[in-house]
């Protein structure tokens, strides 16, 4: 049988054991050791895995994912979310849909140091949605606002998808977390908008809440200190060469312990709670990752990559048809996959494609993060919606993405213009 052949063979093997609902990191390994085993032989292959496992779980430089995880965790349970929406609320509820501004400004700053978009779309559905229902405002809003603003946890540094992006290209992790910044300021933003286009086009749509004084507002400065502290802390020695990502995971783990032990908010129970927590999603991810890394051997023995450049390259269609197209892809898996399985399994193929065409793979890895992005809140999967939905209980799916619907415009026009401006990402990275 041609490496062709069984190079199909194994991906319809992978989508069918992914549609029996097998692990995706346990399903690529399958299909990669079986696959290899079959060109190569049984001894390189037995071989093969022995030493891809240990590899992954010792690499020093693997260890930005437990840290950053763990470092999320701390923030979590230590309530800064909470502190972020109440200061969000008191200076921008009076407005019309300011409930929803407030929303968006805390979850950038709550994705901002806790890395997860699935943690930070879970948190605001407790913290944000019952406020939001409690000043009136529709359910498909709330939820819709709840799911943008959890997006925004794969783009903000530190992101999980970027720092695996960055290990599969071995492109320089700090440069992509830094390249996710005007990105993220830029979805804040945009998010912003379209909230106060829906307020100035239906008017009655969105409610307003109370205006605080003064001094509330400045009392409610006092509780952002601690995420401002530990973002400026991270991202700030990640940008001035102090830490190597790896580092700066450690001290930002660290860093969160202490400021939540320092202000009685990290009990015993809490701490273990976290270290579990942070513990189960490592080993889920390593996981993944183990079973990516074998799946890629066997990709290389059958020259899978080397293919579907050859073949893209020569549609004719340019370089930017062959770009989106690229994201067509993307936009349809991510109504069948989970975002991090999907960058590991396609990551490795698509990017000698990218290399080829000569775009820059910082900016690819942004590019690919925002397009994650959309597959977390778009139907008809939509993860973010899931856990939403998991949440809140007295809201349907129709509800959900029907909310959801103006953001995903909103994701799409800012796709289009990181693509047609990439320095956005690239701004940054350049100075570092």
């Amino acid at each position: 049988m041609s490496t062709d052949a069984v190079a199909i063979i194994g991906f319809l093997v992978l989508f069918a054991l992914m549609l029996l609902r097998v692990p995706v990191g346990m399903a690529m390994g399958l299909v990669g050791v079986t696959g290899f085993g079959y060109i190569v032989g049984g001894a390189p292959t037995l071989k093969m895995i022995g030493q891809t496992s240990m590899r992954t779980v010792t690499d020093y430089t693997f260890g930005v994912i437990p840290m950053f995880l763990l470092m999320g965790a701390f923030v979590t349970v230590s309530g800064m979310s909470r502190e972020l929406f109440r200061a969000a609320n008191t200076w921008l509820g009076h407005m019309r849909g300011g409930l929803g501004f407030a929303t968006i400004l805390a979850c950038g700053g709550f994705a901002a140091i806790s890395g997860s978009s699935v943690a930070t779309a879970a948190t605001f559905s407790t913290v944000a949605y019952p406020e939001m229902r409690r000043y009136n405002y529709p359910q498909s809003f709330a939820c819709g606002v709840v799911a943008a603003g959890g997006s925004l946890g794969a783009m903000l540094p530190p992101s999980t998808v970027l720092a695996v992006y960055g290990i599969i290209t071995e492109q320089d992790i700090g440069k992509l977390f830094v390249a996710g910044i005007l990105p993220g300021l830029l979805a804040i933003s945009m998010y912003i908008t379209t909230i106060v286009l829906m307020g100035w086009l239906r008017p009655g749509f969105l409610p307003s809440g109370d205006r605080a004084s003064w001094k509330q507002r400045l009392e409610s400065m006092r509780e952002v200190w601690a995420p401002l502290l530990l973002f400026v802390f991270v991202i700030g020695g990640l940008y001035g060469g102090l830490f190597t990502p790896t580092e700066a995971g450690g001290m930002g783990a660290g860093g969160a312990f202490l400021i939540g032990v320092l202000r009685g908010r990290l009990s015993r129970k809490d701490i273990r709670a976290s270290l579990l927590q942070a513990t189960r999603t490592a080993a889920a991810v390593f996981t993944v990752l183990i079973g990516a890394l074998l799946f890629g051997y066997f990709l290389t023995v059958t020259q899978t990559p080397q293919k579907v450049t050859l073949f893209l390259t020569s549609l004719g269609l340019g370089r930017y048809g062959v770009l989106a197209l690229i994201m067509l892809m993307y936009l349809l898996l991510g109504c069948l996959m989970d975002a991090l399985a999907m960058v590991i399994l396609t990551v490795p193929i698509m990017f000698p494609v990218i290399l080829h065409l000569g775009f820059d793979p910082i900016w690819f890895g942004v590019i690919i993060v925002m397009t994650v992005e959309l597959g977390l809140i778009h139907p008809p999967v939509g993860m973010i919606v899931f856990v939403i939905k998991s949440v809140v209980h007295d809201v349907d799916f129709l509800t959900i993405f029907k909310g959801v619907l103006p953001f995903i415009l909103t994701d799409l026009l800012r796709l289009t213009i990181l693509i047609a401006f990439p320095m956005i990402a690239l701004f940054l990275p350049s100075r570092m």
